[in-house]
């Protein structure tokens, strides 16, 4: 991907980094810059060699929420350049897709795990997008702000559904009503990340993870799990995560993951996984699922 104008993609040591680039405007987000995301996250996925995706923005901050050069009517779907601009997100319910939820779903459905090391301003939708990663990191620098009520409007990229179960009901509303600006230590408290590391340690600390994640675990099995963890999110009885754990387990156990992992766990040895996520996309149903009215 050497054509992309808004965001970097490198791949190097079985991670992936996507780079938020557009540091002059604080990274704030474009439709170009959506339509690069989905394609990265298309590449990182069909790539066997990438086992973790990190994402991050250039410069001193993440993404200060929606680029709103075009004044009022920056929101405005029927406004004709913006519709045109979005004609290939295609539509849900008759409308035009949100630009956030055509990004944050896109996310959610990656094959590989998610880390966002978010550095300075996350803002609108530069805290909506990150949700569906699987793990948040921040720096001692970040802000966040769900701003929304303060513009007029309603959280987007699918942030009603993600927002809550990271963060509890009581703390979304919290935060989403007041669309107050909030520091990294608020952050943690509240659970929207996991650690605040200082600004210089925020990547390699983004990078330790994924070293271990891909030095020591099969890629299989954490693919799987990342569906299956996330999917179950909305599940009303503990039967139907036994019925995907037994169909998993089923498969999985018969591979040659499970067998070179219990070998190597014999013999004292780090294991190295022969399998393939592409040869397992079938043990368990596709999440986030598509609607049938989104064309």
């Amino acid at each position: 991907m050497t054509d992309n104008t808004e965001i970097l993609l490198d791949i190097a040591d079985g991670v992936a980094l996507i780079t938020l680039n557009r540091p002059d405007r604080l990274n704030a987000f474009t439709t170009t810059m959506a339509r690069e995301l989905v394609a990265a996250f298309d590449t990182t996925d069909a790539d066997d060699d990438v086992r973790v995706v990190v994402i991050t923005g250039a410069g001193r901050g993440f993404c200060a929420g929606a680029d709103m050069a075009r004044g009022s009517s920056t929101f405005d779907a029927t406004d004709d350049i913006r519709a045109a601009e979005r004609a290939d997100f295609g539509t849900i319910g008759g409308v035009l897709r949100d630009g956030g939820g055509y990004v944050s779903l896109r996310i959610a459905a990656s094959h590989k795990p998610v880390i966002a090391a978010i550095n300075g301003p996350a803002v609108g939708v530069g805290a909506t997008m990150m949700l569906p990663a699987d793990i948040r990191l921040a720096s001692d620098t970040a802000r966040f702000g769900f701003v929304f009520s303060r513009r007029g409007l309603v959280p987007e990229a699918a942030s009603s559904w993600f927002l809550p179960r990271v963060v509890g009901i009581s703390q979304a509303m919290e935060w989403v009503a007041t669309g107050r600006i909030f520091d990294a230590e608020e952050a943690l408290a509240g659970r929207l990340v996991s650690r605040v590391v200082p600004d210089d340690q925020l990547l390699p600390t983004a990078y330790g993870i994924a070293a271990e994640i891909a030095e020591n675990t099969s890629a299989v099995s954490v693919s799987l799990s990342r569906q299956m963890l996330w999917s179950m999110l909305g599940a009303t009885t503990p039967w139907a995560a036994h019925r995907l754990d037994s169909q998993a387990i089923y498969r999985l156990g018969q591979g040659p993951d499970v067998a070179e992992g219990v070998t190597a766990f014999l013999e004292k040895r780090l294991p190295k996984f022969p399998g393939q996520v592409a040869d397992y996309l079938d043990v368990v149903p596709p999440w986030p699922a598509r609607p049938v009215d989104m064309v």
